[in-house]
């Protein structure tokens, strides 16, 4: 189905070469079939199925191809654009083109390489919020980028990684976070011993053009299926349709959509001065406090030994969406194998209030910083933290300050009787009470707590140091105090 053009109309077949061959050349025009493979319903790396130049690939399913080599001068349709001036070739596809339904095969945490299968531009997330298609994961499409600059034909050599698309609503421009790029074993695996370096490109995903990859994971043994009503007209150009890799711009034509642009913000996170993880922050009305599909993106790099993600029901993810409120705290979760340093900043803030402030709160020692105006670095040791940071929209201190002076909250810590104490002289409705020491780790909790007066929770056998202690009341407030334990305080 790959031809070399010869003039506007007509063109040579390409010469599919046979296993061991590696190498595909320009002119003549020939595929090495040695890097040809799909990915159906896998559960690892290592389920990479060969294809080659003698096995089929249906409808529907994605397939890697490596590029060619050389130069083809050759210039068929007379408009300055060589077949290949050297590592951009052109190829006609012939054949008969898909239409209809055309299914896929999605397994219950598998993934599989699929794509736009038609001749026309792929209205993606009409495709991904298809009430039939639920077994698709969040109904997010991940999108492989990798380091240009790497000529290898070696796994080992490769920079790369997915990118997450969250098509959000229907008719809205969607959410693309591009991904870091990791270095790979030659078995598939993340080398841990090289570290992550560099980033992807912002893309605009909504209309997938013609050919384009992605990755889909399921959430159960099932099926996603394209149909005819998922295809629109567009053509390629930067602003609506674009291909992973760039072509020339052109004047996008397409059926008029009236597009909703999705209120959100993009946050930075420079990790050890090597990479960036970018994080997106989408504002909707009808997102819930909990996973939304279409809307909330899970990070499906977690081998990555220093990371950064939204912490939402127990899993990193990399976009999410809630209904804006100036009191609510989006938890995060920061992965660290080694002392690093993290250094956020907003890097955009798109169809929201440029004035917002932008809070990154740190538990650790109580401290909101406006990373909206100034980019906040930090230090953190070694572990996983869930409870430490935070991302909030007002820098009101929790506790005292979120009641009258007539109601307020005393958290201490009495060395004499080793115990956290609290007094409680506004009886206010506390339910529950957690410890934490710095690396973010629950050391003691309590539930079941009723008001009352004064509480006192033993610290017998805690390290001395700084420890945060955290009182939740039954409406939701959380109130909490830095603490210091003493060496001789035991």
């Amino acid at each position: 189905m790959l031809h070399r053009p010869t003039s506007p109309v007509l063109s040579t077949p390409a010469t599919l070469l046979p296993a061991g061959s590696y190498d595909g050349t320009s002119n003549p025009l020939s595929i090495a079939s040695s890097w040809i493979y799909k990915l159906v319903n896998a559960g690892s790396y290592s389920q990479w199925i060969y294809v080659g130049n003698t096995a089929g690939l249906q409808p529907g399913e994605g397939f890697t191809m490596k590029g060619t080599s050389g130069t083809d001068l050759l210039d068929p349709a007379q408009t300055g654009t060589f077949n290949n001036p050297g590592g951009a070739q052109r190829y006609d596809f012939r054949g008969k083109p898909n239409d209809g339904n055309i299914t896929v095969v999605l397994g219950a945490g598998a993934a599989t390489l699929t794509g736009n299968p038609y001749p026309s531009a792929l209205h993606l997330n009409a495709f991904l919020l298809d009430p039939s298609n639920v077994v698709i994961t969040g109904g997010t499409a991940y999108f492989w980028e990798q380091d240009k600059s790497v000529n290898s034909h070696y796994l080992s050599a490769y920079k790369g990684g997915y990118g997450a698309y969250a098509p959000v609503s229907l008719l809205s421009d969607g959410i693309y976070t591009p991904p870091v790029f990791n270095s790979y074993n030659q078995d598939g695996s993340l080398n841990t011993g090289t570290p992550a370096s560099g980033s992807g490109t912002p893309i605009q995903r909504r209309y997938s053009p013609i050919g384009q990859g992605f990755l889909l994971n399921g959430t159960a043994a099932g099926t996603a299926i394209f149909r005819n009503s998922h295809r629109i007209f567009v053509k390629e150009a930067s602003g609506g349709s674009q291909f992973e890799k760039s072509a020339g711009i052109q004047k996008p034509e397409s059926r008029q959509e009236t597009v909703t642009p999705v209120s959100h913000i993009k946050f930075n996170t420079i990790i050890n001065n090597q990479f960036t993880r970018q994080l997106a922050l989408a504002f909707t009305p009808d997102a819930t406090d909990g996973v939304d599909p279409g809307v909330d993106a899970v990070n499906i790099s977690t081998d990555l030994p220093n990371d950064l993600g939204f912490w939402l029901e127990n899993a990193s993810y990399v976009i999410e969406g809630i209904n804006f409120d100036l009191s609510k705290q989006i938890p995060l979760v920061v992965k660290a194998a080694v002392n690093s340093t993290f250094k956020f900043y907003i890097s955009d803030i798109i169809n929201f209030d440029q004035a917002q402030p932008v809070y990154l709160y740190d538990m650790l020692d109580g401290s909101y910083h406006n990373i909206a105006q100034t980019p906040f670095q930090v230090s953190v040791a070694p572990g996983i933290y869930t409870e430490r940071f935070k991302i909030t929209f007002t820098s009101k201190t929790l506790g005292v300050r979120d009641y009258d002076s007539d109601t307020q909250f005393f958290i201490f810590h009495n060395d004499v009787q080793s115990s956290v104490t609290a007094v409680n002289p506004g009886m206010l409705p506390i339910e529950s009470y957690k410890l934490y020491d710095v690396n973010s780790r629950m050391v003691r909790s309590e539930n079941n707590l009723t008001a009352d007066l004064r509480y006192a929770f033993s610290t017998s056998g805690l390290s001395a140091g700084v420890y945060i202690a955290v009182f939740h009341t039954n409406d939701g407030r959380r109130l909490t105090g830095k603490i210091i334990i003493s060496a001789g305080s035991h």
